[in-house]
């Protein structure tokens, strides 16, 4: 009897994004893909997609160009590459136009990747209907993966349907997409099985993450009944919130009778330390050593591997300023683990007043972001869901798809209060195409659109670290990091560059405050253009009692959400409870509404800039 071939793909881009923040140089891609393919074991490898180019672009590296090069030499080598994309959100954390998704697919099937990998972060099939079209017009093969979780509501019923609704609107492949490992494995292997034996023939491919310690069960239970491909990470980034170990699931494989490739395990070595020293030059600085951890606390509030890095990032820095606060109040403080333990229990009070969303990006950043928000508040003294920020509230009143649970009255009640509105139409159709202005913005700034548009495609992907790239500081930012986590008590301080130099100072006139933008004429037209001068006031001057508005957490401040608004100015009059401003904190926005009345006296700190729970942002009179 012929033993059933397992093949395997190794989850390269995954492995680092689900440790830390940042990915490898292209440089550094380029030398570990050779090892990689003599390895002789993968016949997929995961190269893109995901935060992989934001993140590039957050650390000065043209994305398009490690795309490019680090795919070439496994489409060479015979290698099929995939991407993972977010289906309505494209590679972002926020829904993107339909052109911009349509000519993304094509895009990257120019730059050297076989299959996109679509997932729609509410399972809403209607959301990846254009994914999976885009992808076979692009001459990417469309997988849809089914976002595992684990409700009342998420049946294993649940799930062989909404695999048939997936093939039905063009899907070639089903990827099962356990990103917070929590699928108990009897059940993966149901859900197999009845996809199985509704299609024979389409390929199945079983991703999860190890965290809790399921995976590798979960792993066979696939492998036995039907799956075709299974995803592995390796040493030193295999286990805690990754994946499983290629060692231990091809060792297993083949105890179980089934056929899998040999391992080079010369070529493995190399990889591992290959991998070893990207970690030793810079990217350690930026994984948190939990996060090389199972931990089984994860079943129950079901956090994804993928966005753990963050997490514990965003938990580190909330600590601290929540410690301050309780310093500041003569309260005790708390540890980590005690606020992550806060954290996994308020996940799961929040998940089904959400009306269950998987949780996977960009939701789970949203539920654990209210979470967190919620605790923090209710540690303080303040109420629960008082911080609930503009993206969760998207996603609520159904401007991403429709959830599959009802939504808890309580946070209708709310969404009533605040005048805000359900949608239950398309979530496509509000978000108007987009390229046009974007390749007119491109032209004005004097930038070409690159080989295949995919200059393009990036800045309309991700505007704002686009920008950020192209003016050089985004490199600049990241080195300053860099050279602090490196040596904190000796920072290294470069020379000004005109990117670096100052683009607007804040000067006065007879007592009144202007905000001058300024230009350097020997900037390259690689720089992002700032206007020439431009002079708006920012205060005024009253020998009323000021008061003022407090921003309520760390991040950046904004006066508004989109470029296209207009913010208050000084002048304006504002009632207690109005919208006055901004934070983009932990990868979504948040709201600052006004506590008290009055005249905006002063706008206290510039748009983009960083600022500091319970900051002054605003001064009222």
């Amino acid at each position: 009897m012929q033993r059933k071939e397992i093949k395997l793909a190794l989850m390269y881009r995954d492995m680092w994004q689900s440790s830390g923040k940042y990915m490898p140089r292209v440089d550094q891609l380029v030398r570990v893909a050779e090892p990689i393919i003599e390895m002789g074991c993968f016949s997929r490898v995961e190269t893109n997609g995901g935060g992989f180019e934001q993140i590039n672009l957050l650390y000065g590296e043209n994305p398009n160009i490690s795309v490019r090069q680090w795919t070439k030499p496994f489409n060479e080598a015979g290698i099929q590459t995939q991407m993972l994309e977010r289906g309505l959100n494209g590679l972002r954390m926020n829904p993107v136009p339909k052109d911009v998704r349509k000519l993304m697919f094509k895009v990257k099937k120019l730059q050297g990747t076989d299959i996109s990998r679509s997932f729609d972060g509410l399972n809403n099939p209607e959301n990846l209907a254009h994914s999976f079209q885009y992808a076979r017009e692009g001459g990417m093969i469309a997988q849809g993966a089914l976002s595992m979780t684990v409700s009342p509501l998420h049946t294993i019923e649940y799930f062989i349907n909404l695999a048939e609704s997936f093939i039905e609107l063009g899907a070639e492949e089903i990827c099962l997409k356990d990103m917070a490992g929590i699928a108990r494995p009897v059940s993966v292997g149901k859900i197999i099985k009845g996809i199985r034996e509704r299609h024979p023939n389409i390929i199945i491919q079983y991703h999860a993450h190890s965290t809790p310690g399921f995976s590798v069960a979960s792993a066979l239970e696939a492998a036995r009944n039907g799956v075709d491909i299974i995803d592995v990470g390796m040493e030193p980034l295999s286990w805690g919130t990754g994946h499983a170990d290629l060692l231990t699931i091809h060792a297993m494989l083949v105890d179980a009778g089934f056929s899998v490739p040999d391992i080079n395990m010369k070529a493995y070595m190399q990889v591992r330390t290959l991998t070893q020293e990207f970690i030793d030059d810079f990217l350690g600085y930026y994984i948190s050593p939990k996060n090389r951890e199972m931990n089984s606390l994860l079943i129950g509030p079901g956090l994804p591997g993928g966005m753990m890095g963050s997490l514990m990032s965003d938990l580190e820095q909330n600590l601290a300023s929540l410690n301050a606060w309780f310093e500041k109040n003569g309260k005790s403080p708390i540890t980590q683990d005690e606020l992550l333990v806060k954290l996994f229990d308020e996940v799961q009070y929040v998940l089904p007043r959400f009306g269950y969303p998987p949780l996977v990006t960009p939701f789970s950043q949203y539920v654990k972001n209210v979470a967190l928000m919620n605790v923090i508040q209710m540690e303080k003294g303040k109420e629960r869901w008082s911080m609930l920020d503009e993206n969760t509230w998207n996603m609520l009143l159904g401007q991403q798809g429709q959830l599959l649970g009802p939504i808890d009255q309580e946070i209708v009640d709310l969404a009533n209060k605040q005048g805000r509105t359900f949608f239950k139409g398309d979530p496509q159709s509000l978000y108007p195409d987009q390229l046009d202005l974007y390749r007119q913005k491109m032209q004005e700034k004097g930038w070409e659109t690159g080989q295949d548009d995919e200059e393009l495609l990036e800045y309309a992907m991700h505007p704002t670290q686009y920008e950020a790239y192209k003016s050089g500081d985004a490199k600049a930012k990241f080195l300053e990091d860099l050279s602090k986590k490196r040596a904190p008590s000796q920072p290294i301080v470069a020379a000004p560059t005109p990117s670096a130099m100052p683009s607007q100072i804040n000067v006065d006139v007879n007592g009144e405050k202007y905000l001058v933008k300024i230009s350097y004429p020997d900037q390259s037209s690689e720089s992002q253009k700032v206007d020439a001068i431009e002079q708006k006031p920012i205060s005024m001057s009253s020998n009323g009692v000021a008061k003022y508005i407090t921003s309520p957490l760390e991040g950046k401040f904004f006066l508004t959400k989109e470029s296209s608004e207009k913010g208050i100015k000084v002048g304006d009059v504002i009632k207690k409870g109005d919208t006055v401003a901004y934070v983009e904190a932990m990868k979504v926005i948040n709201a600052i509404s006004s506590d008290v009345s009055g005249t905006v006296a002063e706008i206290l700190v510039q748009t983009g800039a960083d600022v500091e729970e319970d900051e002054n942002i605003i001064k009222i009179v």
